[in-house]
């Protein structure tokens, strides 16, 4: 007891709260300037300087490299080292955007990093020399496979059913590129009819950034369920093929224009709405209006461009020795298509109109197979792209699996396929 009243004598007391006042004024003062030497020079020297520019309308890289200090030496520089390292020649406004780091804040750059996609960085960094060295760094996507599906109710057009579903708009476009291989918006959606759509979310950061590619759909068409699925080839090739692994993408498609409304169906006898007599009308008949781009029904080369009293402005285009299409009543023709041009599945061949003997504005719209008419809504269209036995049997390994995904996902909306 002697030791506790000894210590707590006041006049010891008082001391040791003083010692103790000192000792932690000490600690504070050590503490705040340890704090502002890190936060001034970092734990391994000065902090770097950051500047961040989003390329605006009418900006040059020489415009933003001038800007950001850099001479016109460097400026040729590194638009030398962009072209030939990574490609890239110009800017594009809203898109790209450029990080600028210097050592600090009074000195020159060091570093710049052209971002050109989410996925992409182009790093450009000055060399003891003065020279720019160009790094091009891929950015790996974080893929969710995400499974949608829906009902076709009264009324309803396939959009309209997709967009309540949840399917995303742009997704909803590739669908019906796909589909229209193999149906006909207008004529083969009803009421009751169900579908379902497996896609790609890609995420950097944890965030959103965009939709991928559709990895599998399925409808249930008056044709028959159909259903396609993506799958990459042993040479890297990616293709849609159906549950048997055939080509799902066909040579031509049944309807140019998506979603347009069929108003006159092929026929051995119609009563022409212009002329007045029965004749054959040897086409489909796809209303749209006047300007509406007209895409080519598939890959080929056009053989015909001109004007005649019936079709008015017309382009016809030849796909293989068995297939051609025919597409009148344009208002114009697209720039550069002429008789020998090659044009690719989906490319703008003219746009919709009334020229020739016609009623209103629209498409008509022909194929003819070894040289005779027949009807683009039913004939049977060949499949390209088919799967060797190797590729087949790894696709089918690859369906399987990817079926019990969909089914699990089916059961269970709100999971994904971490891809």
């Amino acid at each position: 007891m002697q030791k506790v009243k000894y210590i707590m004598n006041p006049s010891m007391l008082s001391r040791l709260v003083m010692v103790l006042a000192i000792v932690l004024s000490l600690v504070a003062i050590f503490t705040v300037v340890l704090t502002r030497g890190v936060s001034r020079n970092g734990p391994t020297g000065p902090t770097e300087c950051k500047t961040v520019i989003v390329v605006a309308s009418g900006d040059t890289l020489g415009k933003i490299l001038i800007d950001q200090g850099l001479n016109n030496s460097d400026v040729n520089a590194i638009a030398d080292a962009l072209k030939k390292n990574a490609g890239i020649s110009t800017l594009r406004a809203d898109n790209d955007k450029i990080e600028f780091t210097r050592p600090d804040e009074t000195s020159p750059v060091s570093k710049i990093v052209l971002i050109p996609s989410p996925w992409k960085q182009v790093e450009l960094t000055c060399s003891e020399n003065g020279g720019w060295n160009c790094n091009t760094v891929e950015i790996e996507r974080d893929t969710h496979a995400v499974y949608k599906s829906g009902e076709i109710k009264n009324g309803d057009s396939f959009y309209l059913a997709g967009i309540r579903a949840g399917i995303p708009a742009g997704i909803l476009i590739d669908v019906f590129d796909l589909l229209a291989f193999e149906m006909d918006f207008e004529r083969d959606v009803r009421a009751g009819q169900h579908f379902s759509v497996l896609y790609e979310e890609n995420f950097s950061g944890g965030e959103k950034v965009e939709n991928g590619h559709v990895l599998a759909v399925q409808f249930e068409a008056l044709r028959g369920n159909v259903k396609m699925y993506r799958f990459k080839k042993s040479d890297g090739t990616t293709g849609y093929y159906d549950e048997n692994g055939n080509g799902a993408i066909k040579s031509l498609k049944r309807t140019p224009i998506n979603n347009a409304k069929v108003t006159s169906n092929f026929s051995s006898g119609r009563k022409h709405p212009v002329l007045g007599f029965t004749r054959a009308h040897k086409g489909v008949d796809f209303r749209a209006a006047t300007g509406t781009p007209i895409p080519a029904a598939g890959a080929g080369r056009v053989v015909a461009r001109g004007f005649n009293r019936g079709h008015g402005n017309y382009v016809k285009i030849r796909h293989n020795g068995t297939f051609e299409t025919l597409y009148a009543h344009m208002s114009k023709f697209a720039k550069g298509v002429n008789v020998g041009t090659t044009v690719r599945q989906g490319q703008t061949i003219g746009y919709a109109g009334s020229t020739g003997l016609s009623t209103g504005p629209h498409l008509h719209y022909e194929i003819i197979k070894n040289g005779t008419h027949v009807n683009p809504l039913t004939v049977k269209l060949p499949a390209i792209n088919n799967l060797g036995d190797a590729d087949k049997k790894k696709f089918l390994e690859y369906r399987k699996s990817l079926d019990n995904g969909i089914e699990k996902l089916s059961q269970n909306p709100d999971w994904f396929i971490q891809m």
